[in-house]
């Protein structure tokens, strides 16, 4: 049986303990350390010894102006000591399997290693000078003066010997710093915490401290705390104030402060936004400042009133009734007799309400648990979801189960609209009969998407229901070869063709080729997979395209049947889009701008062959694959064969159709300019007119286009610019989105639009009545009609039943599986608690993360947990001192005599170990007393910090977060991994097999009609669902280890995410203009009224769309 450590003894007590603690890893660093440091030279002060050089006062500024991150990216062994202090984070634990991951050695492996040292993080704000001048950093940064060696401490004391004479009387530790210097430590969140009474007071923010929900009707006494404000550092606050002028100017006023003493850009000094490479103590003071005007703004307007929780724990006590009635009953019925215990059954709540991290738009999150139930609620083909999903709705409530997420969940509604219920009912009644409609929401989550202008041209404009997938006889074809057969484009865009193969190929069991599952295919999936191919081209409706297809050597039949070499659905795809363009080639009407150009094209064309009738495809299916893309693009780029394939995509607006016609007449060396000479025009104009993607707008600008002043391409567009407008207008008002009086002012400049066009000194316009104020005013506030939901295309990833954000009373989830997530939910409220900074600074970073539009998972990009994470993997292992401790490192100690049952049953949850520092009184007790953290750091100094770390990459500039190595792992020491120590190296696709919910029906375990058909295996009563795991960002989940919180993050996500860390450091620094929290959603709705009023502008002479 494992032994506790020596220090986590039965009887010892809990401040012994962290008495005991020390900086981990206490040798100093094996070599130069990186960062403002790695600049200052060394001399020998005696044989074989050297000291730092004492840098003189141009040097100490330029050091100065540096990033103030300096990362050692070293892996640093840190030396086994005596004690508590730097065990393992799971040594404490019995090393007992996982049960859960048996497949991860790289965890076994992990305990058995030393760790990698956590990233030293120095700021300007949080610097001191010694005596002697150096600069150096409190509590792990590098102190220079006399360059002491490092002195070893005794184990059973977080005393240091030693004096720090910083700039301000301050007292860090457990006692005194003696001495002029120290040699550098590197930095821990297992630091003991102060004594009571010593160190810098510690003030309690301004603003007030949660009034989060923090469990059934309890009030907490921190919920009104005593106001006050943030002290800043003490040697930021020694600084002189610096003089802000242009700061009250109205340029300055809503962003990040500049200055205009700021030095010019030194070259060796330069860095990604990072503003002035001088910047100056003021500067950094100042940007500080301005964040946490910020953030004290954003608390103010976020918090969460109390008479909003208690309406949600009211809620919460009405629909818990309701289900403990319903399992009950259940459980009642099914046994024959009255035995099951009612009050077993609870709904807990958990996440933002619990944590502390709530604001006034916060959805309930409730778990559901039941643990006599057996089965439990959430294993498969349980019918308890159901019968509660059906109480629910009986009720009146809105009510809707999910069964393609992780985990079960109901969402519910306390006031559907009347529209909302009737087709929640409809749906319910729909899954009973067993005629549910799929969702293809997860083909939007595909990494990669062909190109829309040319998938869509394979097509002639037609009607507008055209390009709807028409999938009947997929439908109802039932073996494999029916399958297959029923595999035809008709009149299908390439985009929708392509995902109703790759459905024929889940439905048979098969898998497209990528990099995670290349080396286990079998010969029978490759086959497969090649029988898909084969019939994608077979089906492909140009009949020249389909024949030269079938004719190349990378597509031969008898490689692909006999021989399985392997090919990728996903390839033959980019072979489909650019042999559609290469076969356009004899069919150009205009050669490219000059010769030059048009060998180009020529060269790129027969390179194309090349790799067309290449035999050795199926050797490396990836790479080809990779050619094949890259060849597509350049093919697209060839403006004579774009030309062949200008066509309007659906939903596409005139205006952006016209600017990319007029784009290709520039490139094909025309002019929208009438001339004799000029023979490009009249053909990009014909091929514009025969794209219009409506029969009706085509054939009205055809006839327009005959008359004598519609000559140019710039005519023809602004009638179709109208004629489209009108459309939209039209369908506006069948739907019944305008009402009396705006309706008939709508009826009325519909007439309008789709009058003549006149000419004169202005141009071509529409013609206005005289009396047009009150209808052009009306119009403008009406807005764009195509922005508006019935000209609007469906979104993948909207729910067709998404419940309004407002005005339906409370809402709230009900999550089956929420056992794990409980314990996150008090994790994440131990941090809260250790130091009333943590929780204004993840609701900042949430806001700035919602109105950037980058928190939306099923969109690509990161929840609000991953950020509240990232934030914590800051406060604990990058700022310095570090702000909280790492309350998994600080769990109790596990009694020796302990059983693996018993450990089992009171440390792990689902086969997880769960032990962590989880007693909230005693840490209150030592956060009220300023006894976790000497960090004195404001909140604006924090938050700056926190974007410079995020906005650089480690690998190129030594700093900062590694985005392409790095695992935030909150449970290990220094709050880092290596994606290739968990195996985090590529996205994965993993098929999941999930039973049918069962139906609600007396004795459950019946599925309902038609569930289960097309599975795998080829029997009933399964789903079939691809889930893409993806680790292009790598943010551990605190407890399920296996569990990356950002798998939902795209490529274009990630790119996203990092764009608007850089950008949000630029505007802090100065580099960028910008507002730091400025809106997107408000930006684009800004840039459409524009957009709109421009077009009004246009169509109706320049300045009466200004009404």
């Amino acid at each position: 049986m494992a032994q506790p450590p020596p220090s986590g003894q039965p009887g010892q007590g809990l401040e012994d303990r962290l008495g005991n603690m020390t900086i981990a890893g206490q040798g100093p660093p094996a070599g130069p350390q990186q960062g403002v440091f790695a600049e200052t030279e060394s001399v020998v002060d005696a044989p074989g010894q050297k000291r730092q050089k004492r840098p003189n006062q141009r040097v100490r500024r330029e050091l100065a102006a540096q990033l103030t991150i300096p990362i050692d990216t070293r892996a640093q062994a840190m030396p086994p000591q005596p004690g508590f202090r730097n065990q393992h984070p799971n040594q404490n634990q019995h090393q007992w399997p996982n049960p859960q991951n048996p497949q991860n050695p790289q965890d076994q492996q992990h305990h058995n290693q030393p760790q990698r040292g956590g990233y030293g993080h120095q700021s300007r704000g949080s610097g001191g000078r010694g005596s002697r001048g150096g600069i150096g950093g409190r509590g792990g940064g590098q102190w220079q003066g006399q360059g002491r060696a490092h002195r070893p401490q005794d184990s059973g004391s977080a005393h240091f010997s030693g004096e720090m004479q910083a700039q301000g009387p301050q007292a860090i530790g457990r006692g005194n710093f003696q001495g002029e210097a120290q040699a550098h430590r590197p930095h821990s969140a297992t630091f003991a915490p102060p004594n009571q009474g010593q160190g810098a007071p510690f003030t309690q923010p301004r603003h007030q401290v949660s009034h989060s929900y923090h469990g059934p009707m309890v009030a907490h006494e921190h919920m009104n705390p005593p106001a006050g404000q943030y002290p800043v550092d003490a040697n930021t606050s020694a600084l002189p104030s610096p003089r802000r002028p242009d700061l009250q100017s109205p340029r300055f006023r809503n962003q990040s402060p500049r200055f205009r003493n700021q030095s010019p850009r030194s070259p060796g000094h330069q860095s990604v936004n990072s503003g002035s490479a001088f910047a100056t103590p003021g500067d950094i003071l100042a940007q500080a400042q301005h964040l946490e005007t910020l953030c004290n703004n954003v608390i103010e307007n976020a918090e969460i009133h109390p008479a909003d929780i208690w309406r949600k724990e009211a809620f919460r006590v009405r629909i818990e009734t309701v289900v403990r009635d319903v399992i009950t009953g259940f459980e009642n019925s099914n046994a024959g007799q009255e035995w099951f215990p009612r009050d077993s059954v609870q709904l807990k709540c958990f996440g933002s309400l619990m944590s502390g991290f709530a604001t006034k738009d916060a959805d309930m999150d409730l778990g559901l648990f039941s643990p006599v139930s057996n089965p439990q609620p959430e294993a498969s083909g349980s019918p308890i979801p159901r019968l509660v999903e059906k109480a629910f709705l009986d009720m009146g409530l809105g009510a809707r189960l999910l069964t393609r997420t992780r985990v079960p969940i109901i969402k519910i509604c306390e006031k559907p609209p009347e529209e909302l219920r009737a087709a929640l009912l409809k749906e319910r009644e729909n899954w009973e009969k067993g005629t549910e409609e799929e969702d293809d929401v997860e083909e939007a989550h595909d990494d990669v998407e062909p190109v829309p202008e040319v998938e869509e041209a394979q097509l002639p404009p037609g009607s507008e229901g055209k390009n709807q997938a028409h999938a009947a006889g997929e439908t109802e074809a039932s073996t494999p070869e029916q399958l297959l057969e029923s595999l035809k484009q008709d009149g299908r865009s390439l985009t929708n063709y392509y995902n109703a193969a790759k459905k024929v190929l889940r439905k048979l069991g098969g898998h497209d080729i990528t990099h995670s599952n290349y080396s286990s295919m079998t010969p029978e999936g490759i086959l497969l997979l090649n029988r898909v191919c084969l019939a994608f081209v077979r089906g492909v409706a140009h009949e020249k395209v389909r024949d030269a297809l079938l004719n190349c050597k990378s597509l031969n039949q008898y490689d692909l049947l006999n021989m399985k070499l392997p090919r990728t659905l996903f390839g033959v795809l980019y072979q489909v889009e650019g042999q559609m363009l290469a076969q356009s080639w004899e069919d150009r009407s205009v050669k490219e701008k000059d010769d030059d150009m048009e060998q180009r094209a020529f060269l790129t064309l027969e390179r194309w062959k090349d790799l067309m009738h290449r035999s050795t495809a199926g050797q490396d299916p990836l790479a080809y694959q990779k050619e094949l893309q890259n060849s597509v693009e350049t093919l697209k780029r060839i403006p004579s064969l774009a030309l062949i394939h200008l066509a309007q995509i659906q939903h596409e607006p005139a205006a952006a159709y016209h600017r990319r016609a007029h784009q290709l007449l520039v490139q094909l060396g025309g002019s929208d300019e009438v001339s004799s000479s000029d023979t490009i025009l009249p053909i990009v104009r014909r091929h514009y007119i025969n794209g219009i993607w409506n029969d009706e707008e085509r054939e009205q600008v055809d006839e327009f286009s005959k008359l004598p002043y519609a000559s140019t391409l710039g005519a023809v567009a602004k009638k179709h610019k109208s004629l489209q407008l009108a459309h939209d207008y039209e369908k506006g008002l069948q739907k019944g989105l305008y009402q009396e009086p705006a309706a008939s002012l709508v009826k009325c400049y519909v007439a309008l639009l789709r009058g003549p066009v006149s000419k004169d000194k202005r141009g071509l316009i529409v013609p206005l009545p005289d009396e047009s104020t009150e209808l052009m005013s009306t119009i403008k506030q009406l807005g764009d009609p195509a922005t508006q939901s019935p000209s609007q295309p469906r979104d993948l990833y909207r729910d067709r039943l998404e419940f309004p954000k407002s005005g339906v009373g409370v809402q709230c989830d009900i999550n089956f599986s929420a056992h794990l997530a409980v314990h996150n939910t008090t994790l994440l409220r131990c941090y809260s608690l250790c130091d009333p900074r943590v929780r204004p600074l993840i609701l900042f970073v949430k806001h700035w993360a919602k109105v950037r539009q980058i928190n939306t998972p099923y969109r690509g990009t990161l929840g609000s947990y991953g950020y509240a994470i990232m934030m914590l993997h800051y406060l604990i292992n990058v700022a310095q001192p570090f702000v909280v401790p790492n309350l998994q490192l600080l769990g109790p100690p596990i009694p020796p005599t302990m059983s693996k049952e018993e450990y089992e049953q009171q440390y792990t949850c689902k086969g997880y170990p769960i032990h962590f520092w989880r007693d909230e009184g005693e840490i209150r007790r030592l956060a009220e007393a300023n006894q976790l953290t000497v960090n004195r750091q404001s909140l604006g100094q924090l938050l700056r910090g926190f974007f410079e770390y995020y906005a650089h990459h480690n690998f190129k500039t030594g700093k900062g977060f590694d985005w392409g190595r790095d695992v935030i792992s909150l449970r290990t020491q220094g709050g880092l991994l290596r994606k290739t120590e968990k195996g985090w190296t590529g996205a994965k696709t993993v098929v999941e097999v999930k039973d049918a919910a069962a139906s609600p029906v007396a004795g459950g375990g019946l599925s309902p009609a038609g569930a289960g058909i097309g599975s795998p295996s080829g029997g009933g009563g399964g789903e079939v669902k691809e889930v893409r795991l993806r680790f292009l960002l790598s943010v551990e989940d605190p407890f399920e280890t296996d569990h990356n919180v950002a798998r939902t993050v795209t490529h274009p996500g990630i790119v996203k995410i990092r764009n608007e860390f850089r950008r949000a450091w630029g505007i802090i620094t100065g580099a960028e203009e910008g507002e730091l929290l400025e809106d997107l959603g408000e930006v684009e709705g800004r840039m459409k009224r524009e957009g709109f009023e421009a077009l009004l502008g246009e169509l109706h002479g320049e300045g009466l769309g200004g009404f």
